[in-house]
């Protein structure tokens, strides 16, 4: 008998999650959705199951629909679902549930409850950072790291309330008036974390974790800036490459397992210190400098679009990874598999976006040059309607690419993007050699120094 699953969430990140999910015949797929995705619609109703429209931030209405479709094992997805308490409604109502509860998750939703749990458990890969409240002891402390800073919100953003000084910010100056604004408008919640700027190349690490035992994903480089070069204000993720052998072109296996360690000791100390264990997917975003390996944040979810590119590996059914997760404690007896493959996500994005996209606008997919290019597409912020599809007001499509190399998979993914007609736009240069080995000349470089 099919084992009933819940996703909760609606973007490219969820539709991936929906397609593992459906690898295995035997799940039923459940979807609570905050608007239509017509690609997670298409797998509820193949697998048996059906979705539903609704607030994906109000626990009691999700978990009394749950309850109703008989699900057995639920999976809220996006960082505030997890901090509006969704998994914690589900738990209560008997629902087991493979995501972290809203104490766990709060590694991500309070940058300042994540800075002292690594002061507590001294672990390694902590910058230099202070928590503000109040604005009057900002100035001294951005002056006393000479202006070279990081200003972050302390709690959610959607992933773009960090500024950093010489690219977001300009000066120390704009420095402290965007942390005074951070503080008087309450951006991202009560507080402000000033962090010394690290400089170096990010990277992201994921892992599922019962609340112990942590299994790593394969490392991921994702694309923050909007433009071409890595210019450009921040958005969302303008898409993201894996490379093979689960590591990245400038990221040695020593680094990797470096950063995996520092996963660890944080879902270690999470356990002992603070009483609460992990369950879930645990998302490091990492910087590789001179100095060696810094934790730049924990996420409590998959990342988007770096779930695209992993889960297109994972060889182990995820249906099993989430039924073992739920169970809690087994994880480590699990052996999960990824392929040792590339590859390569890429985002079309509306007009005008980040700052304000285009109004919705019809988007036309060539299936069958979609098909000769062997990409995949994941559906985003998209309105379907009974005429075809549109534009919404956020990231539209993820077109993903696989191969043997990273450039086999760029190209896939290149020409994925072409089956595409409507008022939308990508970065073309994610994934190529020319921006491959800009990264690898940068920590060259940096160690040189």
């Amino acid at each position: 008998m099919a084992t009933k699953f819940l996703l909760v969430g609606n973007g490219a990140r969820e539709h991936a999650i929906a397609a593992a999910l459906c690898a295995n015949k035997n799940v039923c797929l459940y979807a609570y959705m905050s608007a239509r995705n017509p690609g997670i619609e298409a797998l509820c109703r193949s697998s048996g199951g059906s979705a539903a429209l609704g607030n994906i931030h109000a626990p009691a209405p999700i978990a009394e629909w749950a309850l109703k479709q008989g699900i057995e094992i639920a999976f809220p997805s996006p960082d505030a679902v997890l901090a509006a308490g969704v998994s914690d409604e589900l738990i209560k109502r008997g629902i087991r549930v493979a995501a972290p509860t809203k104490a766990a998750s709060r590694i991500e939703w309070d940058k300042a409850f994540l800075r002292q749990l690594m002061e507590q458990g001294r672990i390694p890969g902590c910058p230099k950072y202070g928590f503000f409240k109040q604005p009057g002891e900002l100035d001294g402390f951005i002056d006393s790291l000479g202006g070279q800073v990081a200003v972050k919100p302390v709690g959610l953003t959607g992933g773009k309330g960090v500024a950093v000084v010489g690219y977001q910010l300009k000066d120390a100056a704009e420095a402290k008036a965007y942390a005074r604004a951070v503080l008087t408008q309450g951006i991202g919640g009560a507080g402000v974390i000033i962090e010394e700027k690290l400089e170096g190349e990010e990277f992201t690490l994921q892992a599922f974790c019962d609340g112990r035992a942590l299994i790593p994903m394969p490392a991921v480089q994702d694309h923050k800036r909007a433009n071409v070069g890595d210019t450009g204000p921040n958005t969302g993720g303008m898409g993201a490459y894996s490379g093979p052998g689960h590591l990245l072109p400038f990221l040695t296996q020593a680094q990797y397992d470096e950063a995996f360690k520092v996963m660890q000791k944080v879902a270690r100390i999470l356990d002992l210190e603070a009483n609460i264990r992990f369950s879930g997917v645990m998302y490091g975003q990492f910087m590789l400098t001179a100095k060696g390996i810094y934790l730049i944040e924990i996420n409590a979810r998959f990342g988007d679009p770096e779930a695209v590119n992993v889960l297109a590996l994972l060889q182990t059914p995820l249906s099993s990874v989430f039924e073992t997760i739920s169970h809690g404690g087994r994880l480590s007896k699990m052996k999960v598999k990824f392929k040792s493959e590339a590859t390569v996500v890429k985002y079309l994005v509306p007009t005008g976006y980040p700052a304000k996209a285009v109004p919705p606008s019809p988007l036309i997919v060539d299936a069958k040059k979609l098909k000769s290019s062997k990409a995949e597409l994941f559906y985003a912020s998209v309105d379907a309607r009974a005429d075809g599809l549109y534009t919404a007001s956020s990231r539209a499509l993820a077109i993903l690419g696989v191969g043997k190399t990273i450039a086999e998979a760029e190209k896939k993914a290149e020409a994925g993007c072409s089956a595409v007609a409507g008022p939308v736009w990508h970065r073309p240069d994610i994934g190529t050699k020319e921006l491959i080995e800009k990264r690898i000349a940068h920590i060259k470089q940096l160690r040189g120094k």
